[in-house]
């Protein structure tokens, strides 16, 4: 398999992945030495923080160094870290609190690598496309960023652009990952390590899904007509003509974030109400 080959995978295929990299060592083990290095430091600040009861100045610096490394890592410990962040469980609060600015608040790749991608992807041009295109993205997260630009037509849409090589980068810390956990099933307590690899295997099929846009666009069409019928839930028109597998566009909708508590008072919101319609439309 080429490298082209690999970069047009269309779902997680573990037994191809492994096929690129099994003679590809040298790529797989600087990787490894990468994100290995990183957890080691960290561990080891942590351990030092318990051998020195650390104050809380130490322990709140340690949540922003996890997500500081999770981030220089890349979109797949992005989005371990995002899957976390929702897992009060298993993370403590200080950890909770910095993981979830993961969510939204990470590094832009530059807006002229963004504009190209729209390009190739969509094969014309950014001025043909949308009559406004705003320089800078609204948000930046793990798999893409989000820009605010308007069509010749007038509506007024949210343009996401997939990151570069994306599908490369998952791959390698994938079959990194796999690996590792069928070294280290064998070792887990209860016997539950010996589906490690199996739940890697679903991690990654949802990945894959996730950056197939054309299939995001068809999740929210489907959405959408299970609520067709209700006033409160209200889903962006998807832009087909200007879609396609590392490019969305759909409707701008200027909205608050449900955790802005003071945003949702000061719009004269229910809470309650509006807790009753996510848990119910989910």
């Amino acid at each position: 398999m080429s490298v082209a080959q690999l970069e047009r995978l269309k779902r997680y295929d573990p037994v191809a992945i492994a096929r690129y990299y099994r003679w590809r060592w040298f790529q797989v083990a600087y990787r490894a030495i990468v994100i290995f290095s990183g957890f080691a430091g960290f561990c080891w600040d942590l351990q030092c923080d318990r051998w020195f009861n650390a104050n809380a100045a130490r322990t709140a610096r340690r949540a922003t160094q996890l997500r500081t490394l999770l981030t220089e890592l890349g979109p797949t410990f992005v989005k371990v870290g995002q899957a976390l962040s929702t897992r009060p469980d298993l993370i403590r609060q200080d950890f909770l609190e910095e993981l979830t600015k993961l969510q939204d608040k990470l590094p832009s790749f530059s807006n002229r690598k963004a504009q190209s991608i729209i390009e190739t992807q969509l094969q014309r041009s950014v001025n043909s496309v949308f009559s406004e295109f705003d320089a800078t993205p609204v948000a930046a997260a793990s798999l893409g960023q989000v820009y605010r630009a308007r069509l010749h037509t007038g509506q007024l849409v949210a343009v996401k652009v997939q990151r570069p090589h994306l599908v490369g980068r998952l791959s390698l810390d994938l079959y990194i990952i796999r690996w590792v956990a069928g070294w280290i099933a064998p070792f887990l307590p209860l016997n539950l390590g010996y589906s490690l690899q199996a739940t890697v295997d679903e991690f990654g099929s949802k990945l894959f899904e996730e950056i197939d846009y054309l299939n995001e666009g068809r999740n929210c069409e489907r959405f959408a007509t299970y609520f067709a019928d209700d006033d409160d839930v209200y889903v962006p028109e998807i832009y087909w003509k200007y879609c396609a597998r590392r490019v969305l566009t759909l409707e701008w909708i200027d909205g608050i974030k449900l955790n802005d508590a003071a945003g949702i008072v000061r719009e004269g919101l229910d809470i309650e109400n509006l807790v009753r319609i996510g848990v119910e439309s989910f």
